[in-house]
Order: structure tokens, then sequence, then C-alpha cells
């Protein structure tokens, strides 16, 4: 299930140039916010989400460390524990480079090596900061006062009624044209809300953040499915 989130989030994109009157403002404010994602070079954000399930009346919270060099497709996604007792212990890292991704299991002490899916959908965290660009309509709601911001609220469709979600509401620091959060509607009644802790852009990172260093990490599995 938080697989779901993270997956729905970073899809590819580029800004969509047709859209309703009605939405005009609404594409001001993304393509303003966009704009200032493209010119970073490099951008750490750290992150929580919260998973609602109405259905089961369950909720389930987990806290993570994205990288990102958009430019380039490379990324290094960090997700810690849900656990309570084991919130600072990292669960998985999926990292690339731009060719190839790595997915790190750590319970598991196995590393699972694929190509970068290209296709259209496919999951790239290196694009999650413009998910909004392609395939989605937009209409803004309105502002609100979050935690002592002016944020302005803005309502995404995805043009696809074969998603498996049916809305994302993206809460954006009016100032900072930044995304705050992001707050998804699963048509099986499950509620993910996407919040961004810390953002910090062109931070100086190594290469070897992007790929997986199987010498550092002594009896891990490399499981290579290319």
């Amino acid at each position: 299930m938080k697989k779901i989130l993270i997956y729905t989030l970073l899809f590819t994109a580029t800004v969509t140039s047709a859209f309703a009157q009605k939405d005009a403002e609404a594409a001001a404010i993304l393509n303003k916010m966009s704009a200032k994602y493209h010119a970073y070079t490099t951008i750490k954000s750290t992150f929580s989400f919260t998973i609602e399930d109405k259905q089961s009346q369950t909720t389930t919270s987990q806290n993570g460390v994205l990288i990102v060099q958009a430019k380039t497709n490379k990324y290094h996604l960090t997700l810690f524990s849900s656990e309570l007792d084991k919130k600072n212990m990292i669960e998985e890292e999926i990292m690339s480079d731009g060719k190839s991704q790595w997915t790190y299991i750590k319970k598991d002490k196995e590393v699972q090596l694929n190509n970068v899916d290209k296709s259209g959908d496919s999951f790239n965290p290196a694009q999650m900061f413009t998910m909004y660009e392609k395939g989605y309509k937009y209409i803004y709601t309105g502002d609100e006062n979050v935690a002592g911001r002016v944020c302005q609220i803005v309502d995404l469709t995805p043009e696809d009624d074969k998603k498996e979600f049916f809305k994302v509401r993206l809460t954006i620091d009016k100032l900072k044209k930044q995304i705050c959060s992001a707050l998804i509607f699963d048509k099986n009644g499950v509620n993910f809300n996407y919040v961004i802790t810390s953002f910090t852009p062109n931070v100086m990172v190594p290469e070897t953040t992007f790929s997986f260093d199987k010498k550092a990490n002594p009896g891990v599995e490399v499981v290579d499915l290319r």
C-alpha cells in the first residue's frame, strides 16, 4: 500500500499547453513552480506520508529522504521504518544513475537491479516535483493558511480515468512557489497524504549517491534482473 503513494507522485512530465479558461490561474501557479524547480541542479528533501484506509479504519505513517538530479534523471530515495520503535532505521533504498535502478531491501539483504523504465508512466523519483505537468486537468480552489504560511490549493484530476486515484490536491507555498503537500484520493477509499518537511536546493552530493556500492555493503546479494 505505501508504495502506491510514491509511485503515484512520481510520474514523468512536460507542461500541458491547453487548459480551460477557468483553470488559467491554476496553470499560472503551476508554471511558476515548475520554472523554479527546473532551475535547480540537485534537490534534497525530507518528507512524511500518511496512509488512511477508511474501510479498515487504519492509519500508517512513514518518513523518508529524497535526493534528485532532475536534469540527469538520477535519484536516491530512502524510506525509514513505519514502526515507532524503529522509525530511524532504514527499511528500503531506491537509487538510479539514469540508466540502472537498484532497489535495496535492508531486512532481506538483497538488491534488485533493473534497467530504468523509460515508459510514460514509469516510476521516476527524479521528476517528483513536476509530476503534475502532464496528463492532468487542474483548477485553483483558493488560498489557505497552513501552519502560518499562505498556501495556494490546486486540485489535479487525471485525464486517464483508468488511474487508481481520482484526484490529487496540491498545497503550494505562495511565497516560495514550492509544493508543501500532496493529498491523493484513491478510488478504493484510501487517502495518501504526502508532506515535505524540508527542502534544500543545489545540495552537493557525490556521484556515488546514485548507485549501489556492493563493496560498501558486504553480504548483500545483488539480483540482476536486466
